[in-house]
């Protein structure tokens, strides 16, 4: 029965995704007497954490009952009190712990509380699964670097775009939404100028409910016109422009009156900014994910630079023949040098289909 119930604590911890981060989608089952007695989930970041959102729904008093989380719980004061101190005060007979958390803040300290009080604790039931929800949070902490997803939008012949540049849409409208809830569930999105200055993206979350992600464009040359789109309604969604410090300081100063952030990047061997350092910049910002949507010269680089996590690819049904490759040259010469995906998982969407998997390192 831990693996039922440690499954209904997963689901529940997955409705979190969209307003969760930083922190870990978490969710807890209280049970006693084979009945479900409470039950919640982190529902917002600064909110309370799963464990007390269902003692609080909890029907009845949860001395000896077991309590199921698919992650070891807190120790330490952030901007909620420790969730351990609430569970041993309630007395529960056992703690069911799908895995432990890296945080070293935590790491261990709750599972060690717990059975110091007397609380009977099982650790890593459905563990491979509880970790797979929380891979983005996993990354960032033990490496301070964002979880990077790419993902884009192709024909079946490889084409992001016709050789006029024309791409919109390639895609159907259902897997739009599904590109939306990926924008929903990353702390940033990030495009190159090129992109930006063919199709003019606002990179907002609009076809599904869920909060704005902090807007990236790499801009090397500080090529961004004032019109944009990104850089206007500041107030739902910040932009920050990557470029390099050879750009236009008048540029510069005129985006930053407009309530711009400009961040100056050391540049990479062609004069571009320098991905790998970038990322290690917003990690200190405690950006935990983004979500990379190209173009070709971003996607390129994502993954010659073996930068990317997780990979996701939406096909079309569609033939353009000469157009824009979404991959360009990453230097591999045999078959033997190919990245490749693992753990991949196949959805339909329409008529289009999307390879999701993460690159094996």
């Amino acid at each position: 029965m831990d693996e039922f119930y440690m499954t209904r604590a997963i689901n529940l911890a997955k409705k979190g995704e969209a307003w969760v981060s930083p922190n870990p989608m978490v969710g807890a089952v209280i049970v006693k007497n084979n009945r479900i007695i409470g039950e919640g989930y982190h529902k917002e970041f600064g909110g309370n954490h799963a464990e007390i959102n269902a003692i609080n729904n909890a029907n009845e008093t949860i001395e000896g009952a077991t309590i199921y989380v698919n992650l070891e719980p807190c120790t330490h004061y952030g901007k909620t009190p420790p969730c351990t101190e609430r569970i041993i005060a309630c007395r529960p007979a056992r703690v069911v712990i799908g895995t432990s958390d890296p945080n070293p803040l935590v790491s261990g300290g709750g599972i060690k509380a717990l059975k110091q009080s007397g609380i009977e604790t099982t650790l890593g039931v459905l563990e491979e699964s509880c970790k797979k929800i929380n891979e983005r949070f996993f990354k960032f902490i033990r490496t301070g670097i964002p979880f990077i997803t790419l993902k884009y939008a192709q024909t079946l012949d490889g084409r992001i775009a016709t050789s006029a540049g024309h791409s919109r849409w390639i895609s159907s409208e259902k897997s739009l939404k599904f590109a939306h809830t990926l924008r929903s569930s990353h702390d940033a999105i990030m495009v190159g100028i090129d992109t930006l200055l063919k199709d003019d993206p606002e990179l907002t979350v609009r076809l599904v409910r869920g909060r704005n992600p902090l807007r990236i464009v790499i801009d090397s040359g500080l090529r961004i016109p004032l019109h944009a789109k990104v850089l206007k309604n500041q107030e739902r969604a910040k932009t920050i422009i990557a470029t390099t410090v050879r750009a236009s300081h008048e540029k510069g100063a005129r985006l930053k009156i407009a309530g711009i952030e400009i961040v100056a990047v050391e540049e990479d061997d062609n004069h571009r900014v320098d991905l790998t350092k970038l990322f290690a910049e917003l990690g200190k910002r405690k950006i935990s994910s983004v979500l990379v949507e190209g173009g070709s010269a971003i996607i390129t680089s994502i993954l010659r630079g073996r930068l990317a996590d997780r990979v996701v690819i939406i096909v079309a049904p569609k033939i353009v023949g000469k157009g824009v490759e979404a991959v360009g040259d990453l230097g591999i010469q045999s078959m033997d040098e190919s990245l490749k995906l693992i753990n991949e998982k196949i959805l339909r969407k329409d008529n289009d289909l999307i390879i999701d998997g993460r690159i094996e390192k």
